[in-house]
């Protein structure tokens, strides 16, 4: 805790030497938190630098009542969730954008799907694909929780801190998230 309380003061400093340690220490959380909302390479590492950014810019409001990390953590999840949203939205006005250009929708759709018979997905990578989409269409609390637990290895109380919600809340969340995952899943693989 003191080693903290020295580095942020330091990061409030300007300290290069300070923001690179934070980073060399931080950067594999902050890429695998990104990464387990985001399932791409390059939009997680893009959002990762984002997130060193918005640290460097704003480490001056850091207070200090949660741990660093705690504060990484929320910037990072809110950040991803922020992207995810944007996705979202860019595959809504595609898809709309496609209803108004019918003859070139049409034509994307057959170089895709040559594409697809040319070089077929294997099931694993289905699997991957079916289990981000069940993931993905998850409230967003419980997507928040389920994935700092399953994909950072978070405990409950760590999940807590960074969601700025109870324990029982957190415990909540990710057993509603494993439900309605199995659901979906199910209804996926009997299908």
């Amino acid at each position: 805790m003191r080693n903290e309380k020295k580095l942020v003061k330091e990061l409030k400093r300007g300290n290069e030497l300070a923001f690179r340690q934070l980073v060399d220490e931080h950067k594999d959380m902050v890429y695998h938190t990104a990464w387990g909302f985001l399932h791409e390479q390059q939009a997680s590492e893009d959002l990762a630098q984002e997130v060193f950014v918005e640290i460097f810019n704003s480490i001056s409001n850091f207070r200090g009542d949660a741990k660093l990390s705690t504060w990484i953590y929320q910037i990072t999840v809110n950040k991803s969730l922020n992207e995810v949203k944007k996705q979202k939205r860019r595959r809504s006005e595609k898809r709309i954008g496609d209803f108004y250009r019918p003859e070139e929708s049409e034509e994307i759709e057959i170089a895709e799907s040559e594409n697809k018979t040319t070089s077929a997905i294997s099931e694993n990578e289905e699997r991957k694909i079916i289990l981000k989409e069940a993931i993905d269409s998850l409230a967003e609390n419980q997507r928040t929780a389920f994935i700092l637990h399953k994909y950072d290895g978070l405990p409950y109380k760590k999940i807590a801190e960074i969601m700025e919600t109870s324990l029982s809340s957190v415990e909540s969340l990710i057993h509603r998230a494993k439900l309605n995952l199995q659901k979906k899943l199910t209804n996926y693989y009997h299908s």
